[in-house]
């Protein structure tokens, strides 16, 4: 069992940040100033007050119930800005709610709650952003000395198993995380187990190591939650056919009691094919450009604020659509790779169905992405998300496309000098068409060369590409304009662009 707070600590905590309660004040004046309403006239006044008292104390309400106060605003993160979107909507809803009770929205224009709720929302998630663009930049990571964080899935919702995983989190804080249980009751799926979700029966181990894998999480150890015979015969067999084919261990609870503080805090290093990502050199012979780069987070806070503001309506859209399609959630996440070798996860709509339908039969891999899905990967519409992770400074709208752990290129070091982008010099030349290498020298290249110029050039010729012109091109080696050392990287690239094309 888990040991709770002291009851000193455990108090709902009443506090707010002083810009967001700022905020909260002046953006429902700000609104009815834009609109144009009525009632900021000398003799409504009293009714304008009415409003913007009710919009406040909705807002703080709100604020604290999603408790925006509590996230780390140098380390602002799309699932932070999700949580002020919510906020926000909560804010709006109970101020609608109570003003239609009260007054029937009189000499309050319809339309000003949505600005209200739009100015409150760019206000709060552009304040956190800037405090993280401002904050000094984590130094490039140590790779020696360091182990990976080993991933377990769990077999059995049992007693047994919510002391191991109580255990590790008590005891391997950092090096073992387990990300899945799974158990044959059918009461069980959904529930959790000492915070760990119950995702499904035994039979479903390969489908949760593959979906995890989907999303840039390698299974490195299964355990089960009891001794040998807690699992059938078949069972048994099948979860060790399992991990012997996908290279996973496998252990029961009672071996595991024996474990000692160094096998604990150090487990083996995962291989480098499996995820790790490999040295970073530091020479100063590969630096980027820094000044450009360090300018173009300014020029991509701006640009995606407007853009998003702008396709709001499409990204709501969307987001009915993927829910009436395939279902709740509708993000899809991924794991990858940013600027100075630091992992983030990345969004985008979901455009495949679950893997099982309601009745736990499997779902045929054609079945799973419908007719808006293809539509929507077509035009590219499910990686609208990404402008959050612009945003929020985990991406730029140009640069090297962000990559898997286990897919990093043999010396990562220049392209995780820079933020990876939503588009890039590699897409508008072929994309999923050309080869790892030919991508990775493409990508080197632009870093090298990167300049505003460039940079429209790729917006342009990323247009077509939205409208499902992907072509690869011929000669890779002519995506180069004429530069000093343009000579150089055509040499690089002939003997690639022989090599048959496959997607990434």
């Amino acid at each position: 069992m888990r040991i709770l707070s002291p009851a000193s600590r455990g108090s709902f905590a009443i506090r707010f940040a002083a810009f967001d309660a700022c905020w909260a004040f002046l953006t429902p004046w700000l609104a009815l100033w834009i609109r144009g309403a009525q009632v900021l006239s000398a003799t409504d006044w009293p009714a304008a007050a009415f409003y913007c008292g009710i919009s406040f104390i909705a807002a703080l309400i709100a604020f604290l119930i999603f408790r925006i106060r509590d996230s780390m605003t140098h380390l602002f993160s799309v699932h932070g800005a999700i949580d002020v979107a919510k906020a926000v909507v909560l804010s709006e809803f109970v101020t609608c709610l109570v003003l239609f009770s009260v007054t029937r929205l009189d000499g309050v224009p319809r339309s000003t709650p949505l600005i209200h709720a739009l100015i409150l929302s760019v206000g709060l998630v552009l304040a956190r952003a800037f405090v993280r663009m401002i904050h000094a930049e984590p130094a490039l990571p140590e790779t020696t000395g360091s182990a990976p964080t080993e991933h377990v899935i769990v077999i059995g919702s049992n007693r047994l198993s919510s002391l191991y995983i109580d255990f590790l989190h008590a005891y391997a804080t950092g090096h073992h995380q387990v990300i899945a249980i799974l158990d044959d009751r059918a009461e069980m799926i959904g529930r959790a187990v000492a915070g760990v979700r119950v995702l499904g029966p035994t039979q479903h181990l390969l489908p949760v190591i593959e979906e995890f894998k989907e999303h840039g999480i390698v299974t490195d150890r299964v355990i089960v939650g009891g001794d040998l015979d807690v699992l059938g015969l078949e069972a048994r067999a099948e979860v060790q056919r399992i991990c012997d084919e996908h290279k996973i261990q496998l252990d029961f609870v009672p071996q595991l009691i024996g474990l000692d503080r160094s096998s604990v805090a150090a487990p083996p290093p995962r291989p480098l094919a499996r995820g790790a990502l490999p040295g970073l050199d530091r020479s100063p012979a590969t630096t980027s450009p820094r000044g450009y780069f360090h300018t173009k987070r300014y020029i991509d806070l701006c640009l995606a604020s407007v853009l998003i503001v702008i396709l709001l309506p499409l990204f709501v859209a969307v987001a009915i659509v993927v829910l009436l399609d395939v279902g709740s959630p509708v993000f899809f996440w991924q794991r990858r790779v940013g600027m100075n070798g630091q992992i983030f996860q990345m969004h985008k709509f979901r455009t495949l169905k679950p893997s099982f339908d309601w009745r736990g039969l499997a779902v045929p891999a054609t079945e799973r992405i419908s007719m808006v899905g293809r539509l929507l990967r077509k035009f590219r519409l499910d990686e609208l998300p990404q402008f959050l992770n612009v945003l929020v400074g985990d991406m730029s709208l140009i640069g090297p496309r962000p990559l898997l752990p286990q897919d990093q290129p043999p010396n990562p070091t220049l392209r995780l000098t820079v933020r990876p982008g939503m588009t890039g010099w590699a897409q508008v030349h072929g994309g999923t068409q050309l080869t790892p290498e030919e991508k990775n020298t493409l990508d080197e290249w632009y870093i090298r060369h990167a300049t505003p110029m460039l940079d429209l050039q790729i917006v342009a010729k990323t247009i077509p590409v939205l409208f499902g012109s992907e072509h690869r091109s011929d000669n890779p080696a002519g995506a180069y304009p004429a530069t000093g050392n343009g000579d150089v990287a055509a040499t690089v690239l002939s003997p690639i662009a022989r090599q048959p094309a496959h997607r990434s």
